[in-house]
């Protein structure tokens, strides 16, 4: 078993065969418009508009820390809407990274990928504007993916 691979690039272009799910961090308050997810709109409308659709009907859905979804936007290409932020700005109650939420995403992301047999792509989820710590992060990408046998791939963007 091997364990995360690191490159350089972007993750909304995953080079590997087979199918593939792009995961990242949302927050919890329905806000699309800062950081990777712009990445994301810039390739693909549909991730933003089921997300936005998602949070809207959240009275009558899962939508909320620790959920995810998943938004088929190519053949073999899916993106993970993963809820592991609340709110968006650091305050009172710290900065926005829920990591027991990211874990509890990351299990129902690892379900998808052995339904799909597909492989992992994502930024360092939780690290950017949600302000977490790589170092929290990885080991429960390490426990709910790779320990299972899912190939996960970590970009660091250039520029």
């Amino acid at each position: 078993m091997s364990g995360i691979t690191y490159v350089r690039g972007d993750a909304t272009v995953p080079s590997v065969k087979g199918v593939k799910l792009i995961a990242h961090v949302c927050n919890d308050i329905g806000g699309w418009g800062k950081g990777f997810v712009l990445a994301l709109s810039r390739r693909w409308p549909e991730p933003e508009k089921a997300y936005r659709a998602w949070h809207r009907g959240r009275a009558h859905n899962d939508f909320g820390l620790g959920a995810a979804q998943f938004v088929q936007v190519e053949r073999h290409v899916w993106v993970a809407n993963l809820i592991g932020q609340q709110g968006i700005r650091t305050g009172s109650k710290g900065v926005p990274v829920r990591y027991e939420a990211i874990d509890a995403a990351l299990g129902r992301l690892a379900e998808q990928a052995v339904a799909l047999e597909a492989s992992v792509h994502m930024p360092r989820i939780g690290c950017g504007l949600a302000g977490g710590t790589w170092s929290r992060v990885e080991p429960l990408i390490t426990q709910r993916l790779v320990q299972r046998g899912i190939a996960v791939t970590v970009y660091d963007h250039e520029g």
